[in-house]
């Protein structure tokens, strides 16, 4: 084979691996980082730092990509007996292990790369926020509460984001944290209640497995109240502004809306609710949490 042959696939497997990755997901996340990255910088100097912004946005999407690859390649042989997963690309070849692993380490080393660039506080935690990346494909197999440590690792996102800014701990990005790490662990929640089934053949743990669909849905809904009142919680912390309690008021409605559209019996309209409207969350809280810290004078 030439070459110039050689190269010809290379954007296919390129594009292969970021749906494994699932790369459109970052909005999850990436909001409310953007969020305590800018209330950091509202409170530090009310200047936007942008290329700390950038390396904030660097860092998370390589955490999540590392995240991402490696909850894949271990967990490919679960994925292979689930209908729902086994077309996924490490199952079907679309992806080679081989490749998964090396895609996941360059993403950890940019990652941690760009942790060393903000500060040596980051660089120095960074080794903890990987942590719970690596363990969370594993729960599924010793514990019944697996979502937890998702929820744990992705309230992560905002502490890391106000440490990469200001180079300090601060509690008001561990409550925001704490409303991200709920919030997602809840609609993880909502996601594994279509897997039932195949949890429960397969031996995977999950709380839809072992309290049922129903069980699931209503603590999802308790995550989520719990979610609205920390995210209320932290307003009033960093004294916010009007914008940002109408963010939260959108927020709430979005979470009715969520709940209202997934029933115990009638799980047709969960993709929706999971991708649809939890993206719609984040986007809607950060873009008025934004405008609420323009109005009240950070400069671009």
């Amino acid at each position: 084979m030439s070459a110039s042959a050689a190269v010809v696939p290379q954007p296919g497997r390129t594009r292969a691996f970021l749906r494994l990755v699932v790369i459109e997901h970052s909005v999850f996340a990436l909001p409310f980082a953007y969020i305590a990255a800018f209330t950091a910088m509202h409170q530090l100097d009310r200047n936007v730092h942008w290329v700390r912004l950038l390396l904030v946005t660097v860092a998370m999407v390589g955490l999540r990509t590392f995240a991402m690859a490696v909850n894949r390649i271990i967990d490919r042989e679960i994925d292979a007996r689930n209908p729902r997963t086994a077309g996924r690309e490490l199952v079907t070849g679309a992806v080679s292990v081989r490749s998964a692993w090396t895609g996941a380490l360059v993403a950890v080393v940019v990652f941690l790369g760009a942790a060393a660039l903000l500060n040596p506080l980051c660089l120095a935690l960074a080794p903890v926020a990987v942590v719970p990346m690596v363990v969370y494909p594993y729960g599924k197999r010793f514990t019944n509460f697996p979502h937890a440590i998702l929820g744990l690792a992705q309230a992560m996102a905002p502490v890391g984001a106000w440490i990469a800014i200001t180079g300090e701990w601060s509690w008001e990005s561990v409550i925001l944290g704490l409303a991200v790490g709920i919030w997602i662990g809840g609609f993880d929640l909502i996601y594994a209640c279509q897997d039932v089934e195949a949890d429960r053949t397969n031996g995977v743990m999950s709380v839809p497995a072992r309290f049922g669909v129903p069980g699931a849905l209503w603590g999802a809904r308790w995550c989520h109240v719990v979610t609205t009142a920390l995210l209320a919680w932290y307003g009033v912390a960093i004294g916010a502004g009007v914008f940002f309690w109408v963010g939260l008021v959108i927020v709430a409605v979005a979470f009715c809306y969520e709940h209202a559209i997934v029933r115990p019996h009638d799980t047709s309209r969960l993709n929706r609710a999971f991708f649809q409207v939890n993206s719609f969350i984040g986007i809607a809280l950060f873009v008025c949490a934004l405008l609420d810290l323009f109005v009240r004078g950070l400069t671009p």
